[in-house]
């Protein structure tokens, strides 16, 4: 069998509580153009944004699906606010791709709107994997806030290429931890 060669997400299907405010959410304030709607016979919805580069984020809206439990199904805060786990098998966030040129201008958009969301973070390899300053060790930039339902949201910039030398921790397992 030969390799699977990905070309990035098709889409990632999450829920709404109220597709309505979705739409206004991640039409108007995201500004992602909403590019496929379906209606189930059973009363449900699936709607399609388009988040860039052929990729989707998707929404089901089920009349009957129970509610989130912060800490559990997603987390209970945003990384500056609190604890950031979530269940085995949870969404934990979204992270939405921009250029680093960009990352300044989408807090400004997002606070124009209305949104609450971080100062623009830093991460990089120190202890805290993070720093107050733009340095020549930060990988990635990004801002963190929320959507209407409580979905963990990222936009991050990538400030530097990844190679071989990033992957340096072996994978731990509940397993060898006793856990």
């Amino acid at each position: 069998m030969s390799e699977i060669e990905f070309g990035g997400i098709n889409h990632l299907a999450l829920v709404s509580s109220d597709m309505a405010r979705t739409v206004d959410f991640y039409a108007d304030v995201l500004g992602m153009p909403l590019i496929k709607t379906i209606e189930f016979p059973t009363g449900g919805q699936h709607f399609f944004f388009d988040c860039g580069n052929g990729d989707s984020l998707a929404f089901f809206w089920f009349p009957n699906a129970p509610a989130g439990v912060p800490g559990v199904s997603a987390p209970a805060h945003r990384p500056d606010q609190g604890d950031i786990v979530s269940a085995h098998g949870s969404m934990n966030h979204v992270a939405f791709s921009v250029s680093p040129e960009q990352i300044e201008r989408c807090v400004e958009r997002l606070r124009e709107a209305g949104v609450d969301c971080t100062e623009v973070w830093n991460h990089d390899n120190s202890e805290w994997g993070v720093s107050r300053e733009n340095t020549d060790d930060v990988y990635v930039r990004s801002i963190y806030f929320s959507d209407p339902d409580g979905i963990s949201l990222e936009i991050a910039a990538w400030t530097k290429e990844l190679g071989p030398h990033d992957v340096s921790h072996t994978p731990k397992s509940a397993i060898a931890s006793g856990s």
